[in-house]
């Protein structure tokens, strides 16, 4: 995040006026911010860093001001990455969530599907309590061969297993929607590439970010 503010961060922000903003992997504790990305005139700005320096974070900027922000499950081995925003509105629940990556060791590949399991567990618990839940986030994981420009070279990495796979095939089945997905089926729609191989400008890549709904918002 520290990077992207000397990039033209603020004047993106000045020319696309979203009204809720959510950023991933932001390797920064607020104090590390210039004060003008620390607070933006005309936005609530929250956020969550890791206890280790310069390592995963999340970080959300609001027109409105939310009811309430929670900064996560309230599970410690899981919360103490810095990887958890919710934020309460009125009509909605948001998750802004930067999920594990699972690649570095079989044990970091188990954190992350604990991960997605604690997730689950407190998106529905939320639900249960009458909420209506939006997911945004970076899952780790293309979800299925057209989410991924090379899915058999891929197969047996963390980010296309079967096993993250299934899992996202598990939380949809509770009643969540990829939005994007549901208006466009269409392949070469990514959202991560390697730097060190140039794939971006071959578009050889991953995606990875989602935004989820209910269904109840698609009615």
């Amino acid at each position: 995040m520290r990077a992207v503010a000397k990039k033209g961060f603020l004047e993106w922000l000045d020319s696309e006026l979203p009204d809720i903003l959510c950023l991933q992997e932001t390797k920064a504790r607020p104090s590390q911010l210039p004060p003008d990305i620390r607070r933006i005139d005309g936005y609530y700005s929250y956020f969550s860093a890791a206890e280790r320096k310069g390592y995963s974070g999340v970080a959300l900027y609001s027109k409105v001001q939310p009811q309430e922000v929670r900064y996560g499950f309230g599970i410690n081995r899981f919360d103490h990455e810095g990887r958890i925003l919710i934020a309460f509105y009125d009509d909605f629940v948001l998750f802004n969530i930067y999920f594990p990556n699972g690649n570095s060791s079989d044990e970091r590949l188990q954190y992350k599907m604990d991960f997605y399991e604690a997730f689950l567990e407190y998106a529905q618990e939320l639900r249960q309590e009458g909420y209506s839940v939006v997911v945004c986030g970076d899952l780790n994981t293309a979800h299925r061969p057209v989410d991924i420009a090379r899915p058999k070279q891929n197969e047996k990495r963390s980010g296309f297993l079967p096993m993250e796979r299934n899992w996202i095939d598990k939380f949809l089945s509770h009643g969540f929607v990829d939005t994007f997905r549901l208006f466009n089926e269409e392949e070469g729609n990514y959202t991560w590439w390697d730097l060190k191989t140039r794939a971006r400008e071959r578009n050889v890549g991953w995606r990875l970010d989602y935004f989820f709904v209910g269904l109840i918002f698609c009615l």
